[in-house]
């Protein structure tokens, strides 16, 4: 398995990460270790998750899948993998997270990887991503900046926690060894920029890499994020390759099939947009045309784009981790990135 390095981090992952958010939910134990052994022994190195994992984040499965982790890796050499990571921050509602944090602060950040260390029993994280912004932006399915968000019920404005004060906790801890790299998750570009210059500025750890929804109904990333990234260094580890299972074709065969779409009414609204089914089977369509499966055409496009460091691929079965895998061997042919491109322009990004 090929690998790059995380920014300016030395880190060394493997081109394919690991996605854990269905352990403890969709997939138990036996599953995870069985996929977990299956990874190692393929060149997959790099195992992602959260403290709020499994999806959808529910009390009564919070933090399963760290714990779950933890009785794989207590039996693992430490040095053979790269493990991350993510603080939750305010804003979704989730209460049941150390009472509902209250912002991304000193003791937010400090505790949620205090726990996150007991519950993966290990003494250090590779990458702690900070998991969504505190501060007013879209995301997980909206896509437009609303201003008023920025007042509270009284109509005063919002202190955010800033930037600088969250960097200098993620440096305390980069000096406490309990992480060694730093990530931001869902963020938009002048969040990115913000992080770096005052890293830049005030002699703080730099973010290595930023992980975030990209596949071929999800563009967003090429319209600003692009440059950013190819012009600080930064790496992106690109999640929901295929978009929620939507770009397997499995709801287009069968719109009733069992899927976290199907599961979980009323999650994953990104991918409610009325133009999903369509954008789902025209890809659908493009890629048996050309002799591949839809999981091949979706997989491959975004293994090898030139800004995709790494790729997050999950599974809830082993057979569809192989075949995950599998795709990474596959190089799609100049017509049918033509192709591809011709059907973005006709229906660009049906769920942002």
């Amino acid at each position: 398995m090929d690998q790059i390095t995380l920014g300016d981090s030395g880190i060394r992952v493997s081109r394919i990460t690991l996605g854990t958010m269905t352990y403890g939910d969709q997939n138990t134990q036996q599953d995870a270790e069985h996929q977990l052994d299956y990874a190692l022994a393929n060149g997959i190195n790099f195992i992602d998750t959260a403290e709020m994992y499994p999806v959808p984040p529910r009390a009564e499965t919070v933090t399963r899948t760290e714990t779950m982790l933890g009785h794989w890796i207590k039996k693992q050499s430490r040095d053979r993998f790269v493990l991350a990571s993510k603080v939750a921050g305010p804003r979704r509602g989730m209460h049941w997270i150390r009472g509902g944090p209250s912002g991304m602060d000193r003791a937010n950040i400090r505790q949620a990887v205090h726990d996150s260390l007991q519950r993966l029993q290990t003494d250090y994280l590779d990458v702690l991503y900070l998991h969504w912004p505190e501060r007013n932006v879209p995301m997980f399915g909206q896509y437009q900046f609303d201003p008023h968000a920025e007042l509270d019920a009284e109509g005063q404005a919002i202190n955010w926690v800033p930037i600088q004060t969250q960097l200098e906790v993620l440096d305390e801890l980069v000096k406490e060894g309990k992480i060694r790299a730093i990530g931001l998750s869902n963020e938009q570009p002048w969040g990115l920029m913000e992080f770096l210059r005052i890293a830049r500025e005030q002699g703080l750890p730099r973010i290595a890499v930023l992980q975030n929804c990209y596949n071929l109904m999800n563009r967003g990333m090429e319209f600003g994020m692009t440059e950013v990234l190819y012009r600080e260094g930064v790496t992106l580890a690109a999640y929901s390759p295929l978009a929620f299972g939507h770009l397997t074709a499995k709801y287009v065969d069968d719109p009733a099939t069992p899927g976290r779409v199907t599961l979980f009414e009323g999650y994953a609204k990104r991918y409610k947009k009325p133009a999903v089914p369509a954008a789902a089977k025209a890809y659908a369509e493009l890629a048996r045309s050309h002799g591949l499966t839809p999981v091949q055409l979706a997989l491959s496009f975004v293994y090898h784009r030139w800004f995709v460091g790494t790729t997050i691929i999950g599974a809830t079965s082993l057979a569809q981790l192989q075949e995950n895998v599998a795709a990474y061997q596959v190089h799609l042919s100049a017509e049918v990135l033509a192709a591809i491109e011709q059907q973005h322009l006709v229906m660009m990004n049906p769920a942002p």
